[in-house]
């Protein structure tokens, strides 16, 4: 078997030819960084992108779910959710390179903020592949509740956020943006 070095994460990383060597060596490297540097180097930053993906790109959906119908919607969510990820990872890699915080290489944290970003923003965007925007609609309400509960659920497991507190703060995010939108779409 043919091994490589390569660094990555700011940690060694042994390369195998095998997908599930390369696994494993993720998975052992992972448990061995400690919750804190986890916390630090993924879960936050990916935290980070969720969140704006999510909350950021509902006025512009919504907003043109009211005005223009299903087929407007999705470009507008689609095209916001990749500006917005592209902008959030250059955001997090620009910021901070690690060396003074400790959290990690800032080439993976902006990756995992845009990914997370794009991700964040898609899933409620999708919905209006349905043409009929009524329908879209409803669809893309209960997607978003389910991103919101995901969101706590995250801030509960690794910030040890309440998650009545963390659901309340979430919602609210996301009740005053969709809201925005939904009243810009009306205008």
């Amino acid at each position: 078997m043919r091994r490589a070095m390569l660094t990555t994460i700011g940690i060694p990383l042994s390369v195998a030819t095998s997908a599930d060597s390369i696994r494993c060596n993720l998975v052992q490297r992972w448990r061995r960084q400690g919750e804190r540097a986890q916390i630090l180097r993924f879960v936050q930053p990916s935290l980070i992108g969720l969140i704006d993906g999510t909350i950021s790109t509902l006025a512009p959906i919504f907003a043109a779910a009211f005005l223009a119908g299903s087929h407007a919607a999705l470009m507008v969510g689609l095209a916001a959710s990749m500006g917005a990820a592209i902008s959030m990872g250059l955001s997090e890699a620009l910021s901070d390179d690690g060396e003074l915080s400790g959290r990690g290489s800032s080439a993976v944290r902006g990756a995992l903020t845009g990914i997370a970003t794009f991700v964040g923003g898609t899933f409620h965007a999708l919905p209006f592949l349905i043409s009929d925007t009524q329908t879209a609609l409803k669809v893309a309400y209960v997607v978003v509740a389910m991103e919101l509960l995901v969101i706590a659920w995250v801030r509960r497991r690794f910030l040890q956020v309440p998650l009545h507190r963390s659901l309340v703060q979430v919602t609210m995010g996301g009740f005053v943006v969709a809201t925005l939108g939904a009243v810009l779409g009306h205008a």
